[in-house]
């Protein structure tokens, strides 16, 4: 929609013409809505928060000094409440810590447990294979726990390069323990 477009409806609704500002909230709705929804990735706050921006613009309407900003100052509400949502919302938690506690208890046979020891063994034998920069580049991230910056300083390289490496290595590893594939 173009100003001549909405630039009279702004004006009606400034006015206090609330069949005007309906044609706004039509207009504009799925803007807000799409603002929203790459902030909150949630459907259903997506459709609320857009209900509290129109309501909240309804409200500031009268503050808005030049009309034909309106689209830009619509977003600019969407984005803040968005925002402000997402920092605020509370941690989900979807069961009692002791029904999750009850969840992680170790459930694993006796073949499960030798099944892994022989997994184990044939990864460090695949990493034995590997020639020296790969396997302490892929110790360093996946056992060590370092962060891809503490990597860069300790091998002296650029972040880049580490990344690269890391994806070489996995790439070169994979190749290693591709014959304990089932075909």
């Amino acid at each position: 929609m173009d100003n001549e477009e909405f630039l009279p409806l702004v004006l009606q609704a400034q006015a206090g013409d609330r069949e005007a500002f309906g044609q706004l909230v039509q207009t504009f709705e799925s803007t807000v809505f799409s603002i929203a929804m790459r902030r909150l990735r949630n459907q259903a706050e997506a459709a609320e928060l857009t209900q509290d921006v129109f309501i909240q613009a309804l409200r500031k309407l009268p503050q808005l000094r030049e009309a034909e900003r309106f689209p830009g100052w619509l977003r600019r509400i969407a984005v803040r409440l968005s925002i402000n949502r997402a920092v605020r919302r509370p941690r989900v938690a979807t069961q009692d810590s002791e029904v999750l506690g009850a969840l992680n208890c170790d459930r694993q046979s006796p073949l499960d447990h030798a099944m892994s020891g022989e997994q184990a063994a044939q990864l460090r034998g695949g990493l034995k294979r590997l020639r020296e920069l790969d396997r302490t580049t892929l110790v360093a991230f996946y056992f060590e726990g370092q962060s891809l910056i503490e990597m860069s300083d300790r091998f002296n390289s650029p972040v880049g390069t580490i990344k690269r490496r890391l994806h070489t290595a996995r790439i070169r590893l994979r190749d290693e323990l591709a014959h304990l594939q089932p075909v």
